[in-house]
């Protein structure tokens, strides 16, 4: 029913003309994963990777993603990933107020079908975005706090770790502390038999 519900959603996403983004993007961007997952990643907007093969989080960012999320036990296809604009803004900058504003509803929308239980903000934009508009990624990654009946944390999104490796350390115990909050409220993320990862 979820997966029907988000289809629907998706075609009406990709034809989504209400900002000026639509004029320089390639595809829409608007989700990828499980659509029952309990926990769920949103970015920013699309780079231009994802620009070019319609998919949130590929290219060296993605790669990275998908290593972070196998340090916790996790696969890409356990989750669901979306991001707060669907199409890429120019040069990769960031979103515009207004861009996020017309977008707005399409991740609010994805949120209310998948209705996760935890939610990961990947970067300082999305958590703006869905947490509060005075977040600071530096002083606040790696805090959970309660939004809309979802748990709520971010941390550093994975192309800023590219760019600055010495950042990973910080990121490596906020997954720490995704996967310890993940066992403890995702009733389905882990029923495979537990493994050591060392983080």
């Amino acid at each position: 029913m979820e997966m029907d519900r988000l289809e629907l959603l998706r075609q009406d996403c990709l034809a989504c003309r209400e900002c000026p983004l639509c004029r320089t993007r390639h595809n829409v961007v608007f989700g990828v994963g499980d659509p029952n997952s309990e926990l769920m990643f949103i970015g920013e907007g699309p780079g231009e990777n994802e620009d070019l093969q319609g998919e949130p989080f590929v290219g060296a960012a993605g790669r990275l993603l998908d290593d972070m999320l196998e340090m916790i036990d996790l696969r890409r296809s356990q989750v669901y990933i979306a991001n707060v604009v669907k199409c890429r803004p120019p040069q990769n900058r960031d979103p515009l107020g207004e861009e996020q504003a017309a977008c707005r509803h399409w991740l609010d929308a994805q949120r209310e079908i998948i209705r996760p239980k935890l939610i990961v903000c990947l970067g300082r934009i999305a958590a703006m975005a869905v947490i509060r508009p005075d977040f600071r990624i530096t002083r606040d990654h790696g805090q959970w706090e309660d939004i809309d009946g979802a748990r709520a944390m971010a941390m550093y999104h994975p192309a800023a770790l590219l760019r600055d490796p010495s950042k990973r350390p910080e990121t490596f115990v906020d997954l720490r502390t995704l996967r310890a909050e993940a066992r403890r409220v995702c009733e389905h993320l882990y029923q495979k038999k537990e493994t050591e990862v060392i983080v």
